[in-house]
C-alpha cells in the first residue's frame, strides 16, 4: 500500500490590509498629527527655555507631556527637579516674552515611582 505525502499549507488570512508607510499613516491619522504637533511644541518650549538655564542644568532636563493647560518639564534627579521649580517664574517669563501660550509649568522627576 502505497502512502500518500502531502505538504503542510498554512491557512491563508481572509483580507490583508495593504501595508502602509508609517509615515503616511501617522499624517492620515488626525489624532497622531495632533500628537507629533505636541510633541514638536514640547521639545520647541525646552529649545527656548535652554538659554535661561545653566547648562549642567539645560543637560538633566527633557520636555515632557504639553497639554492644553500644562506643559512639564522631566528632571533627571530630585536635586534638578528642586532647582527647576525655583526658577519657575524665570521659565515662566521667558516663555512668555518669547510668545507662548500661558500654561502652569510643572517638573517631575523621570523615573519617579508614582505616589
Amino acid at each position: 500500500m502505497a502512502t500518500r505525502r502531502t505538504t503542510y499549507r498554512p491557512p491563508q488570512a481572509a483580507s490583508q490590509a495593504p501595508s502602509v508607510p508609517i509615515r503616511q499613516a501617522l499624517g492620515e491619522s488626525e489624532p497622531l498629527v495632533r500628537l507629533a504637533q505636541r510633541l514638536r511644541d514640547s521639545q520647541a518650549r525646552l529649545a527656548a527655555l535652554n538659554p535661561a538655564l545653566p547648562a549642567t542644568l539645560a543637560a538633566q532636563v527633557q520636555a515632557g507631556p504639553l497639554d492644553d493647560e500644562r506643559w512639564t518639564l522631566l528632571a533627571t534627579n530630585p536635586a534638578v527637579a528642586a532647582k527647576l521649580r525655583q526658577l519657575l517664574p524665570l521659565l515662566t517669563q521667558t516663555l512668555t516674552e518669547q510668545g507662548w501660550p500661558a500654561r502652569t509649568l510643572k517638573v517631575k522627576v523621570l523615573g519617579a515611582a508614582r505616589r
